[in-house]
């Protein structure tokens, strides 16, 4: 069967949404994200659209060398690889066409937000925080089992996942890509004709 990798990012950036979420929780990372491609450059998530706008919040593509995290250098993550079947994977991209597709309708779910530290679940039409939107996909598509609504889970909830492989954690600004070895068969050589 082929092997499907999906994968997780926890970080903390220097924004002041993210210094309030850490001030008031015991969380290290307070922000997740999802992507399916091992160099970063396209997560998903709900935060700022915009970096230098911390009121236009909505679902978001974010790349990791880049936007926000490009502005705040000092910026710390968590990387989990987590292995699916291809039937999740293909399930996790049809949930996440659903966010891609109409994108301008959804939200930041700031009250949501709110309401999760107090353990009361804000379900908002179209609007997600960054936890709750990852954790659903993840539910929704069989890859994460919890007895815990979306709206009430935060990033480190999801440490509980099953399959999860750290790949890195630390300096965001020194991670480095490593691209998995490629076993390339030794061609035989035929003697030289002489």
């Amino acid at each position: 069967m082929e092997k499907k990798y999906i994968y997780l990012v926890f970080t903390k950036t220097g924004t002041w949404l993210s210094r309030a979420i850490a001030t008031f929780s015991d969380m290290k990372y307070v922000h997740a994200s999802i992507s399916f491609d091992e160099t970063f450059t396209k997560m998903y998530s709900f935060g700022r659209k915009n970096p230098n706008n911390p009121f236009s919040g909505g679902f978001v593509e974010e790349n990791l060398k880049g936007g926000v995290y490009k502005k705040f250098t000092d910026a710390r993550c968590l990387i989990y690889k987590v292995k699916v079947t291809p039937l999740q994977y293909d399930s996790l991209k049809h949930e996440l066409s659903k966010f891609q597709n109409e994108a301008e309708k959804y939200h930041y779910n700031l009250l949501g937000l709110l309401g999760a530290k107090f353990g009361i679940p804000l379900k908002r039409k179209h609007h997600y925080f960054c936890s709750q939107f990852v954790s659903e996909i993840l539910i929704n598509s069989k890859v994460y089992d919890i007895d815990k609504e979306p709206e009430l889970i935060a990033p480190d909830d999801l440490y509980s996942m099953e399959n999860l492989e750290l790949l890195y954690e630390g300096v965001i600004t020194l991670y480095e890509h490593q691209p998995e070895p490629i076993n390339i068969p030794q061609v035989l050589k035929s003697p030289a004709l002489t």
